[in-house]
């Protein structure tokens, strides 16, 4: 992976834990929320939009329609799932097996269906990724996975991450293989996704609107920053950076998250969080380094 590559999507992971730490203060307004800062990122990219269909020289085809409905509704699939996984299990639980098996898969996908080559260094990088998530996210404790709701966070953790992986190979395949430009991806995927939910938010929409008392300011600052951090990843995939790489090496942005956490929220630090930052960080190196 190029250095260029590789710092684009270092900054991605930056602003990718951000609109994160942003959206989390919202938590209380649940779907609605999501469906306010997709709209905002709807109308905050249409000027870029719309001057890729004016200077741009867009191609588009059928395969590239079928791309883009399959990312919607992979991307809505995802996040369903993992409120669903949170409803019915720990975030201990849930989070680090979603985000250790989203970038461990993607990397498999992106070996059998776009025929990448996996070198020795980059799938030790891969293990130091997957390795530096557990420890931050679980923290030497793993007795939360022997609670009893332990296994429904198995599932939902295990399906959530497949889903990760799941629109990471297609938004490539997008990108890499048919050409599809990464704002082109990113703004009409976003825009079927606000049409699907659309008939959800108008069945009540007083209740909405209550629910966002609040929150529309919080809501534009992630609909600015989280297409844009994913704009940075598919452009660096787009660059020619192996999906094999790009898919581990954006997960830094636990890392981030992590150090926000530390910094910003007053958490604890522990040692097992600053092992799996170290950890994470070299397993970064090896990728931005490793040749595929």
């Amino acid at each position: 992976m190029s250095l260029l590559s590789l710092s684009l999507v270092v900054l991605a992971a930056f602003i990718h834990a951000t609109w994160n730490l942003l959206s989390k203060r919202a938590a209380d307004a649940g779907p609605t929320f999501v469906f306010a800062y997709n709209l905002f990122a709807c109308l905050v990219y249409l000027p870029w939009m719309i001057w890729l269909v004016i200077y741009g020289n867009l191609t588009w085809s059928w395969t590239m329609l079928a791309c883009l409905l399959l990312s919607a509704a992979i991307h809505l699939a995802y996040s369903l799932c993992l409120q669903r996984g949170y409803q019915v299990a720990d975030l201990s639980v849930v989070y680090p097996i979603a985000r250790g098996t989203g970038p461990l898969l993607s990397s498999i996908g992106a070996f059998l269906l776009l025929q990448e080559t996996p070198t020795l260094q980059g799938i030790f990088g891969l293990i130091a990724v997957v390795a530096g998530i557990g420890f931050i996210t679980t923290q030497g404790n793993l007795s939360a996975f022997r609670q009893p709701r332990g296994l429904d966070g198995v599932r939902w953790g295990t399906a959530t991450g497949s889903l990760i992986a799941g629109y990471t190979v297609v938004d490539g395949y997008g990108v890499k293989i048919l050409g599809i430009h990464p704002v082109v991806l990113d703004w009409v995927t976003n825009l079927f996704r606000f049409f699907i939910m659309l008939p959800v938010v108008l069945s009540n929409l007083p209740r909405a609107r209550e629910k966002m008392k609040g929150y529309w300011l919080l809501a534009f600052g992630v609909g600015a920053l989280s297409p844009l951090s994913y704009i940075l990843v598919l452009t660096a995939i787009e660059m020619g950076a192996p999906l094999s790489l790009v898919a581990p090496a954006r997960e830094m942005s636990m890392m981030v998250g992590a150090l926000f956490g530390m910094l910003i929220l007053g958490e604890r630090v522990t040692a097992w969080r600053l092992a799996g930052c170290a950890v994470l960080i070299g397993g970064v190196m090896l990728l931005g380094s490793a040749k595929a």
